[in-house]
């Protein structure tokens, strides 16, 4: 079962490395589901495994000049203090409560997924007024961030579009800008885990190398891909599995 697991872990990377999002989604079920760890510590530790993948994949796109640091500084900070806060309360929910909250943000996540796999993908503007940008970017950084924190998803389907459509940055900077935030409050959100649930911090690390690797490999098979191909057949297993694990969570309602 533990070499399973760590083949999964490949999965979680080209995810990553190909779409630029949809590790989490993966990493939670993997954790319940395929290797039977208990739903809090599944969310824990996916946050840790995603932000150490996710970190890996904003150096590579800093190193290509896709990272915008001043967006960062701004938005990281905001999304870091959601996700701490989203994991601090975590406590007042059941296991089964933040499963089945999970599986809507799957379903919200393939909405987002067929939505771009179908239509234009939204081109840069201008920013809006400074103000109001600022304002935006502060209250969708504390819910998204507070989303992560409490059911263990990156968010990335969310935060792309907000930072193309609120500050204006091509898609590929957009992308490479994401990844850095997912790092930094996935980080946040695994700190405010920390002493509340039990870490097999050894199985984490080797999780998290092997992820690692598949991001680099997804990076690379990225141009043989088609990219909207690929978010269809996501995209449909998110709904499959997504509806399933609402199914099996049922109660939590």
């Amino acid at each position: 079962m533990l070499i399973l697991g760590f083949a999964m872990a490949l999965l979680v990377g080209l995810s990553l490395g190909l779409l630029g999002g949809g590790g989490s989604i993966l990493t939670v079920p993997i954790f319940v589901y395929i290797l039977d760890i208990e739903a809090k510590a599944a969310i824990a530790m996916s946050l840790a495994v995603v932000g150490g993948t996710s970190l890996v994949g904003a150096l590579r796109h800093g190193q290509v000049g896709n990272v915008n640091g001043r967006v960062a500084l701004i938005f990281g900070p905001v999304a870091m203090l959601g996700t701490y806060l989203g994991a601090r309360l975590s406590v007042y929910f059941s296991g089964a409560m933040q499963l089945a909250l999970f599986a809507v943000v799957m379903l919200v996540g393939a909405f987002f997924m067929l939505r771009e796999s179908l239509a234009v993908l939204p081109t840069p503007r201008r920013p809006q007024r400074p103000g109001l940008a600022l304002a935006l970017i502060v209250a969708e950084g504390l819910s998204v961030g507070a989303l992560t924190g409490l059911v263990g998803v990156g968010g990335g389907f969310l935060i792309v579009p907000v930072l193309v459509l609120l500050t204006g940055l091509p898609m590929k900077q957009a992308v490479g800008t994401s990844l850095l935030v997912i790092a930094l409050k996935s980080f946040a959100g695994f700190a405010g885990y920390v002493g509340q649930v039990d870490v097999n911090w050894g199985f984490m690390a080797g999780f998290t190398a092997i992820s690692i690797v598949g991001i680099w490999i997804g990076a690379y098979l990225v141009q043989y891909v088609s990219q909207r191909a690929l978010k269809r057949a996501f995209a449909a297993l998110l709904l499959v599995m997504g509806c399933w694990i609402l199914y099996q969570n049922r109660a939590a309602f």
